[in-house]
């Protein structure tokens, strides 16, 4: 129930139990009006035209004092019933009137809260927080909030851009020396004299330096996802899956796992590079989480007003309870923190920003063979229909 029902409603209440108290308070001083009352009716004598007076005790005396209270009755019967039914009326009425006024009132009040609220719909949406409410209404509570979203916003937007900022120089820095040592004992690897122990000891510290750039493009895939696409280009979600499986498939030969293609026109709008490192990491992730004789499937689809791509693969089987923790950045499935080969640890960190980005969503569910299906849904392009 919205502020603005409930607000109504509290109008109506009190129109209802306030128009009931008048109503009854007239209705009793009207009934107490119209009790039978000893000198009014029981008079000494009464009198008649010409003079003529009828005293108590006559017959014809009795005969009027009866017709008096029958008449008293009556009327004062038909008074209460007229009051209690035009009484009712006018209650309900004024409920009514009091629920529309306080709905109108209500929305006149509560306009400011709307702008806050679509404000917050749109930094939610586009991940823009340049947005602001900018209130010009009177100094009043309203405007007090208003003023306090508008420095939330400022401040959370200079939080995110000095974050982004940060990995990003942090990223750029550290791409040079391990650039520099990937170059240094590749040489050393490489020297005529190198002995079988430096071999061995240079060729694992080539894994480990691999695997720190790849830690590294990650975190800038990362905070290049985070953004929001403002500049959003039409494509083909089909395109892009054909140019990674065919990228991946002497990976995938590498490691005996089968690539199945189930590739259907999926026009979308975005940035199309962002969304191959979608697709990319996606494929990735079902070919190195496999096991040999292992197979991956890749579908590229539309229904009704959105894009879907689904990865299937099979593999170890997925406990349900870590489906929610593998989008989160540096976590592995099984606990698995050495096997450098098998990633940073940040793909589907990477996924599920770029998903957002995109306005997407993105799901995984266990397979009960082993393995994972995970589905990434994006609006379609309306441009293409």
């Amino acid at each position: 129930m919205s502020v603005r029902l409930r607000f109504a409603l509290v109008c109506a209440g009190i129109a209802f139990v306030l128009g009931a108290l008048v109503v009854a308070a007239v209705f009793l001083v009207v009934r107490q009006s119209l009790e039978y009352r000893n000198g009014l009716t029981t008079p000494t004598v009464i009198n008649v035209p010409h003079g003529v007076g009828i005293w108590r005790g006559d017959y014809t005396y009795e005969v009027a004092r009866d017709r008096v209270l029958q008449v008293r009755v009556i009327y004062q019967r038909d008074t209460l019933a007229n009051v209690r039914t035009y009484g009712a009326i006018a209650v309900l009425a004024a409920t009514g009137a009091a629920f529309g006024l306080g709905w109108r009132g209500a929305g006149w009040v509560l306009r400011p809260i709307q702008s806050v609220t679509q404000t917050a719909r749109r930094v939610a949406q586009s991940h823009d927080l340049a947005d602001r409410i900018e209130y010009q209404g009177p100094k009043d509570e309203l405007k007090e909030l208003a003023d306090i979203f508008d420095t939330m916003l400022g401040r959370l937007a200079r939080s995110f851009d000095g974050q982004r900022r940060f990995v990003a120089n942090a990223s750029h820095e550290l791409r040079t020396p391990l650039t520099i040592n990937r170059t240094l004992v590749d040489v050393a690897v490489r020297r005529p004299d190198a002995t079988d122990d430096v071999k061995r000891l240079g060729e694992s510290l080539l894994l480990v330096n691999a695997r720190h750039e790849r830690l590294i493009d990650g975190l800038l895939a990362l905070t290049e996802g985070e953004q929001a696409v403002l500049d959003r280009q039409p494509f083909d979600l089909m395109d892009v899956a054909e140019h990674v499986l065919d990228q991946a498939a002497e990976e995938a030969a590498q490691r005996e796992v089968t690539m199945h293609r189930l590739l259907d026109s999926a026009p979308t709008a975005g940035e199309a590079v962002l969304v191959e490192r979608l697709v990319q990491n996606l494929v990735e992730n079902a070919i190195r989480h496999n096991h040999p004789k292992g197979e991956v499937w890749v579908t590229t689809r539309q229904r009704a007003e959105r894009v879907e791509l689904v990865v299937a693969n099979t593999g170890l089987q997925v406990p349900p309870y870590e489906i929610e923790t593998i989008f989160e950045p540096f976590r592995r499935l099984h606990g698995d923190r050495l096997r450098s080969d098998r990633g940073s640890g940040l793909g589907l960190s990477i996924v599920r920003v770029i998903t957002e980005a995109h306005d997407g969503v993105v799901t995984a569910r266990p397979r009960e063979e082993g393995g994972l299906t995970i589905t990434v849904e994006l609006p379609v392009d309306g441009s293409a229909t």
